[in-house]
């Protein structure tokens, strides 16, 4: 009986083992697929920083690249020019096409419009007037050739209010762009001004 009960106690001892050892290959495999997920989950987060870093770095790239070619691309600024007189043929070279810098008459004064050069420039809306006189085109809001003469307009046919309107736009360049002498009439002579007479202008501008 005691040979007995001791077989029957080893039997029970042996399923309860064995019990324990089939309930206990669940909970391994649990805790294996567990780690396995937080290592899926580790590595995505891993391969994302990874994306992050690679597009920081082309971002970083193509910005330097661009301010390289920007740098590049930007042309010096001229010098001030000195003072002096123009004929209505002298002006005409500073058209942004022949000479880069561009100059334009109002009301018989020429200034110096090249820090505007995204206006008056070649592909501005207002580079039909760089070398020309703008005098009857800004007073007649025009921006066509027939605005332009080729030969000295003295403006006599234009009105009251549009010769004021003239005046008007001469102080605004008076303001905002450097004075750098008059247009001159076919029986003018130029004037000879002095390097104090354009430090004083220019300084005035400034």
């Amino acid at each position: 009986c005691a040979a007995s009960g001791l077989l029957t106690c080893s039997m029970a001892d042996d399923v309860e083992g064995n019990g324990a050892g089939e309930g206990g290959g669940p909970a391994l495999d649990e805790e294996e697929a567990a780690g396995m997920a937080g290592f899926g989950v580790g590595g995505l987060v891993f391969n994302v920083c990874l994306l992050l870093l690679a597009l920081l770095g082309v971002y970083r790239l193509y910005w330097r690249r661009r301010s390289g070619a920007e740098t590049e691309c930007k042309e010096p600024a001229l010098p001030k020019m000195k003072k002096r007189d123009f004929s209505l043929e002298q002006l005409r070279e500073y058209d942004g096409l022949q000479n880069p810098r561009l100059l334009l008459a109002v009301n018989g004064k020429v200034f110096d419009v090249t820090k505007g050069k995204k206006f008056y420039g070649p592909d501005g809306p207002y580079g039909i007037f760089a070398g020309r006189d703008a005098s009857r085109g800004l007073a007649t809001f025009c921006l066509d050739k027939e605005a332009l003469r080729d030969e000295f307009d003295d403006l006599s046919d234009l009105s009251a209010v549009q010769m004021e309107s003239v005046r008007e736009w001469e102080m605004q360049f008076m303001e905002k762009y450097d004075y750098i002498g008059r247009l001159l009439k076919p029986w003018d002579e130029p004037s000879e001004y002095t390097d104090e007479e354009d430090v004083k202008e220019h300084s005035k501008q400034d």
